[in-house]
């Protein structure tokens, strides 16, 4: 059926059945009527359901959508079906703009799109609706499945009579799996753990890049990196990216020979885990240590010692180097982090959680003044925090965005009566939950956790920490670092022995690359690897 034709149909079922749940709570103020066709999805939806607005066509308005980008709104749906109308309208959040009263009356390019969301019966007894993600690390926008319209250009005018219609004609194709090549292998599992916990399929993966001649040394076992951070399917240490030269000095003579190992580990509520055991997200730490390492070791020969586990990572990546070190420490030999997220609650940014009242205003009394979110290195504001956290919440409500602020919420937080995570602060407004910054004190707070817990820990880690940031840090990580720092500076019986290190003026995300990092790891595990460990073997 043309799009024609579905506009007929849908015109006269409008009239009878639709117009009723369009005009919801809206009075005659603007409205953006929107549905998809059974051709793309035949089956009922429960998500959301967004329109994006822009001013031109250089790109379709959905990618135009984001922080600081064009307006979106959204709005839940359940069971809702082919052909059915539902109404974007004054009453439903968007941003930038908070409402459609907001949007003057013009010409624009105009764009529907669906985001179907999955049930999930869990294993702690609440069922929630999120997002299954289809390999693609949770991305809304690109997600196989969801569903979208292309751009149409429209005269919108909020005090028309007869509301604008948009339809989702178009459905998101599958992903194809990535195909090995003699460097670069690739694998994915269903996790036992995961899948029982969230009460559907749940897969971690691996992406393992091999060392020069690995098929002629059939006995050879190497020392293994593995890679953390945001989902990714390309190659560990941007071997595939050609002007990087790090294939060229992965494949060189005289190059130690390492596997490196990137993690897959994408959850229902964003393109990674964080890795960690979580009241949201299930016992993804537990799955990654039973399930995909020892499955990794299995396939491929690495030297299952700890001196012979590195791990590294930037940003999130940073952040669960750290905290797999800290919570594992006899497991891993040593932990090379680059601009690691809030290693210390009373910087999440720049926001004490603990102290602070709002997380997006500091009140002074006769002016409140907006905490930052991004800058740029010469002090120029990218963003204010509560732009970011709108933007999500325009994208999802119950910490459905698969944002950044909402991931830290699902993996630090606790569980809300309803199943979905407990807020940390009230999204629109900004004010802290100093119950909920508590729990994430006592779980997730590693400098909290590593100060508390030093006797214990310290002579298990103390060399194992190498930490970089660059000291104007695009999201203000440099001062969560620089309160790890001045414990770990202070403390004794051991003292630290790690390092870090910080960058004048560099931004997101500082740190040893390639090369750089490889040669790092290497004279850090020359100098800290047990006497009888095999060090040379495996350099050839």
């Amino acid at each position: 059926m043309n799009t024609l034709a579905i506009l007929r149909a849908a015109g006269a079922a409008l009239v009878l059945s639709v117009l009723a749940p369009a005009a919801r709570a809206t009075d005659g103020g603007p409205r953006i009527l929107v549905s998809f066709t059974a051709q793309a999805h035949a089956q009922p939806v429960t998500g959301r359901v967004y329109v994006a607005i822009s001013r031109d066509a250089d790109k379709p308005p959905i990618e135009e959508a984001d922080v600081t980008g064009v307006p979106l709104f959204g709005h839940d749906v359940a069971a809702l079906t082919p052909g059915q109308v539902v109404a974007i309208d004054a009453s439903d959040f968007g941003a930038p703009l908070a409402s459609l009263r907001q949007l003057p009356a013009g010409d624009y390019w105009m764009q529907p799109f669906v985001n179907v969301y999955t049930e999930f019966k869990r294993a702690d007894g609440h069922t929630v609706w999120l997002h299954m993600d289809q390999w693609e690390g949770q991305d809304w926008k690109h997600s196989p499945g969801n569903l979208y319209g292309k751009p149409v250009k429209v005269h919108y005018d909020p005090a028309a009579p007869t509301p604008l219609h948009l339809i989702a004609d178009q459905v998101i194709a599958p992903i194809p799996f990535p195909k090995d090549t003699p460097q670069v292998k690739r694998f994915r599992i269903q996790s036992k753990l995961l899948s029982a916990w969230w009460g559907h399929p749940i897969y971690l993966g691996a992406t393992v890049l091999l060392p020069k001649d690995y098929d002629k040394h059939p006995g050879m076992r190497y020392p293994v990196i593995y890679e953390q951070g945001h989902f990714s399917t390309a190659a560990p240490g941007g071997f595939d990216r050609p002007k990087s030269g790090f294939r060229d000095y992965w494949l060189a003579d005289g190059t130690p020979r390492y596997i490196m190992v990137s993690l897959q580990h994408p959850s229902p509520y964003y393109d990674d885990s964080y890795a960690v055991n979580s009241a949201n997200e299930g016992p993804y730490d537990d799955a990654i240590h039973q399930e995909l390492l020892p499955e990794i070791a299995r396939r491929f020969r690495t030297i299952e010692q700890p001196w012979a586990r590195i791990l590294e990572g930037g940003s999130t990546g940073g952040w669960i180097t750290v905290a797999q070190t800290v919570f594992h420490p006899a497991f891993y030999g040593g932990a090379f982090a680059s601009c690691p997220d809030a290693l210390d609650f009373r910087y999440h940014q720049v926001v004490n959680i603990y102290d602070d009242a709002n997380a997006y205003w500091i009140d002074k009394g006769w002016v409140k003044v907006e905490r930052v979110d991004m800058r740029q290195p010469d002090g120029n504001i990218k963003a204010m925090m509560k732009d970011e956290n709108w933007y999500e919440l325009a994208v999802g409500d119950h910490d459905r965005s698969g944002g950044q602020w909402d991931i830290w919420e699902s993996a630090f937080g606790p569980v809300g009566a309803d199943g979905y995570p407990q807020r940390l602060w009230n999204k629109r407004s900004g004010d802290i939950d100093h119950a909920v910054a508590e729990y994430w004190k006592q779980h997730f707070d590693l400098r909290y956790l590593l100060q508390t817990h030093w006797p214990e820990l310290g002579p298990k880690l103390a060399d194992k920490l190498h930490i970089y940031v660059g000291d104007m840090d695009t999201y203000n990580l440099n001062m969560g670092v620089r309160e790890m720092d001045a414990f770990l500076h202070s403390a004794r019986d051991p003292a630290f022995g790690g390092s870090i290190t910080y960058q004048p003026m560099a931004p997101h995300c500082w740190g040893p690359r390639g090369k750089e990092l490889i040669e790092d790891i290497t004279h850090y595990i020359d100098s800290h690897a047990p006497a009888d460990a095999d060090l040379k073997s495996w350099r050839y």
